[in-house]
């Protein structure tokens, strides 16, 4: 992040925060609460996502209409999204109207009416939410992953919730977890774009002035467990999941495992695509993906394969991951270090990006990280690392989720001696 970058709490414990881009024309704002699906009980899974959806459903002042015609109106644009945790309510809108979008959010998150005809009607959508994610196999299959790593655990259970407990939940569990987790000692609200970072504050205490003051619960600390879910369905593809558990946001590994992750199956020249996809023409999707959490994280491979092809895919995918621990080049890292600066430059040309960004690097590090400050980072990491990073990382415990025509997938304990030999 750059100079321009501002931050004040307020009396109330609210943090505000903005970054002045005078190139653009545009405001992102929005308010990112740090609690999710991780913050729930097990009987009130789900309802981060439930609240995130009825936060438009209505207020004291605004129904459901009003919330998507006001922010229409000036062509501006209004969202939100559930994670493990975080929760975001976000608009992005011509300058002139950051006023109108700083009032909309502060009204649907002090003033959301839960209006019982709207909460049964969007029951209803959630439960087809649901449906559809059960009917999509590779987006279902890493919910099974995520359970399998983090069994009976908050970090484990689904962000959609149950069918079960999403038909049952009622107005009380929604404004229950509202009062619980959505204060101003639990909550940023960033804005980057086309504004002074007075005018923002003076927006912010007048239109989040009614946030209830919250005693923070903090989660129950996410243990890794690993384990194995198979599941038989009569599918033209077997959609595998295997991963290990990983480093934290705070890691000293952050870094390594990040460009571990682009190096093996980040791109169309990662080790995984070339060699699985390109040479052999086992899969149409393979990748790798690094999820750091605050207090742990995974690191996993998906791909889609056919139901003969599995055979031979899972063990060139592990002695990719035996390979990768004994012969990194200099080459390769370089290229992965490429891709991530890339990525990360690129992200910040986004008055939304950079919105998130500063939310989140306050609400984990508690300081906005100079973009100098991450790019030597990134630099410094060596082939050493990258290695040891590896070793570390794939002599863990793994965990496996098939679905589809699993019967020539390896178990657990298999892929497990295959690893270690």
């Amino acid at each position: 992040m750059s100079d321009s970058v501002r931050v004040t709490r307020l009396p109330s414990g609210l943090l505000v925060a903005s970054e002045t881009m005078p190139r653009v024309e545009t405001v992102s704002i929005g308010a990112y609460v740090h609690a999710g699906t991780r913050n729930e009980t097990a009987t009130e899974n789900g309802a981060s996502h439930f609240l995130e959806h009825m936060a438009f459903k209505g207020t004291a002042r605004r129904d459901a209409a009003a919330i998507a015609r006001e922010i229409e109106n000036v062509g501006g644009q209004i969202n939100a999204y559930t994670a493990r945790e975080q929760t975001a309510y976000y608009c992005k809108v011509l300058k002139e109207d950051t006023a109108l979008a700083a009032d909309i959010i502060g009204d649907i998150l002090c003033h959301s009416t839960l209006i019982p005809e709207e909460l049964e009607r969007e029951r209803g959508v959630i439960l087809q939410e649901i449906g559809q994610a059960n009917d999509t196999p590779d987006d279902i299959i890493f919910d099974h992953f995520q359970h399998a790593c983090f069994p009976n655990q908050a970090m484990g259970r689904p962000t959609l919730g149950t069918e079960e407990i999403i038909a049952g939940m009622q107005r009380d569990v929604l404004s229950g977890y509202m009062t619980r987790h959505y204060g101003p000692s639990r909550m940023v609200v960033a804005a980057a774009g086309a504004l002074e970072h007075e005018d923002l504050l003076a927006m912010v205490e007048k239109h989040f002035a009614d946030l209830p003051a919250v005693t923070p619960h903090e989660p129950e600390t996410a243990l890794y467990a690993g384990g194995e879910y198979r599941e038989e369905r009569d599918l033209d593809q077997v959609h595998l999941v295997l991963g290990f558990p990983s480093a934290t946001y705070t890691d000293p590994d952050h870094y390594p495992v990040q460009l571990l992750s682009i190096l093996l199956g980040g791109g169309m020249s990662s080790r995984l695509f070339q060699e699985i996809r390109e040479r052999r023409g086992l899969v149409y999707s393979i990748y790798s993906f690094a999820s750091p959490y605050d207090d742990t994280g995974v690191f996993a491979i998906y791909a889609g394969t056919g139901e003969e092809q599995v055979a031979e895919l899972v063990p060139v995918a592990i002695d990719e991951l035996r390979r990768v621990q004994l012969d990194v080049t200099v080459e390769e890292l370089n290229r992965a270090k490429a891709q991530l600066r890339a990525s990360l430059l690129m992200s910040l040309e986004s008055t939304g990006s950079r919105c998130e960004q500063i939310a989140r690097q306050l609400q984990v590090h508690g300081r906005i990280i100079p973009i100098e400050e991450t790019k030597a980072r990134i630099a410094a990491v060596t082939v050493e690392e990258i290695q040891l990073a590896a070793a570390r990382l794939f002599r863990g415990k793994p965990t496996l989720a098939t679905l589809g025509p699993i019967g020539k997938v390896l178990s657990l304990g298999d892929i497990a001696g295959k690893l270690a030999a």
